[in-house]
């Protein structure tokens, strides 16, 4: 199978749920990296059809969710200043410690919701006279397009544009789930659109250190399930290697060209996730020849810091640790029309899965 009609079969799904059912002895943690697969198990009822001994831990697969409140307060700070902001739609409702992108637009800010960062390259050339600013966030799979951005604005010399840098990488943030004293997790379904442009390299170490199952996973309901199979059978052998079911996109050595556009602009460096803390090398920021594009450096706002909300227990479930529902804010103070974290206004978040599809799990 090629195609993506093919993996919403019901039929087919059925299946593998009855292998998945017939082949769990005992009891197993698998953790979702993304937030695409965390919405496809719950939006498609995957999570109540699995036997109770197989549980589902939510990990922190959405880059919206793990962006910390400080950046957001960067941007808003741009924006309330004159700048130009552009940013992916995803990130414009997301609260920082006052008030959202989209708040400040209200409040008479430029704010541009983009499909691509180059279109805020030409926002830039026909506006010389503003600074204009790309809110760059995002896992590897947006990096190519902001560095392409980053190149083609030094190219043309547009001088009144920069990015404001919130990449974070995924193989680090699973180390550090990992050698958290509180993980329970037994195997992991890895993020296919990561893979597809990063390829598997990174994550055989991970296997072998942590002597964990790794199975690189699309979105579909059959790609989950039989993702979930294949680390089941790994399980139940005593066995833990990397394994790709999501073949028909991702390839052993990834997208070649877009991570040579990585590598040229950016480095990998320490950064802060939501909810979790610093995570070393876990993450971009420009290479010294490309600092003139840093809007942290270019605006002086690296020193804007934030608190999380108390009230939230967003690092919690991130790290998989609770599920949205245990949360006491969950549904009453915290809604998508109200949101107290991330989770919970992305259109991947964890927290706004099991609010629109799972009333069955929110009472449970």
């Amino acid at each position: 199978m090629k195609y993506l009609s093919e993996y919403r079969n019901l039929e087919a799904t059925k299946q593998y749920l009855d292998l998945i059912e017939k082949t769990a002895t005992q009891t197993w943690n698998i953790m979702e990296i993304c937030g695409g697969q965390t919405h496809g198990l719950v939006k498609n009822g995957i999570i109540n059809l699995l036997p109770e001994n197989v549980r589902m831990i939510h990990g922190p697969g959405c880059p919206v969710c793990v962006t910390p409140l400080n950046l957001i307060d960067k941007a808003i700070e741009l924006l309330e200043n004159g700048v130009i902001v552009c940013s992916f739609g995803d990130m414009v409702r997301v609260p920082g410690s006052k008030k959202s992108l989209l708040e400040a637009k209200a409040g008479g800010g430029d704010l541009r919701i983009l499909y691509s960062p180059l279109e805020a390259v030409n926002i830039a050339k026909q506006h010389p006279d503003k600074e204009v600013v790309f809110f760059a966030v995002g896992f590897e799979t947006t990096a190519p397009a902001n560095a392409l951005s980053v190149l083609h604005a030094k190219k043309e010399n547009v001088t009144n544009y920069s990015i404001l840098v919130s990449h974070v990488l995924v193989p680090p943030a699973m180390e550090g789930i990992l050698d958290d004293e509180l993980c329970t997790i037994d195997a992991f379904l890895g993020a296919g659109h990561v893979c597809a442009i990063m390829g598997m390299k990174e994550y055989y170490p991970l296997v072998e250190k942590y002597k964990i199952p790794i199975v690189i996973t699309g979105f579909e309901p059959l790609d989950l399930v039989q993702g979930i199979y294949m680390a089941l059978l790994q399980l139940e052998k005593g066995e833990y290697k990397l394994e790709n079911q999501y073949s028909r996109v991702v390839k052993e050595e990834g997208n070649v060209e877009a991570k040579k556009m990585m590598e040229a602009v950016f480095e990998i460096a320490d950064r802060e996730w939501r909810g979790i803390g610093s995570i070393p090398n876990s993450g971009y920021r420009l290479k010294k020849e490309f600092l003139d594009f840093d809007a942290e450096t270019k605006f002086k706002i690296s020193s804007i810091t934030t608190p999380e909300n108390s009230a939230c227990i967003a690092g919690q479930i991130l790290k998989g640790i609770k599920k949205p529902h245990q949360c006491e804010q969950f549904g009453k103070a915290c809604t998508p029309s109200n949101p107290l974290g991330a989770p919970m206004v992305s259109s991947e978040g964890a927290c706004a899965a099991y609010y629109h599809f799972s009333n069955d799990l929110i009472t449970s």
